[in-house]
């Protein structure tokens, strides 16, 4: 995948420590596997939307931060 997963994914596992949640208990909340989360972490994932969005919402940022270069 590309630098933008990569980027995606650093920033998904940065929010999601800042809120002091596993992946177990983000993917649980999101409704969406552990291993699909992980994938995603790791930038090998093509997420949608709608799964970006509900995750953005539970780690308590907008969505475009998940894009957002650090």
């Amino acid at each position: 995948m590309s630098k933008h997963h990569e980027n995606l994914g650093s920033n998904i596992r940065r929010y999601r420590l800042k809120k002091g949640l596993t992946q177990e208990q983000l993917s649980q909340l999101s409704e969406v596997s552990e291993a699909y989360l992980s994938k995603l972490e790791a930038g090998r994932r093509n997420p949608t939307v709608t799964v970006l969005a509900k995750i953005a919402e539970i780690l308590g940022v907008e969505l475009e931060m998940l894009f957002r270069r650090v």
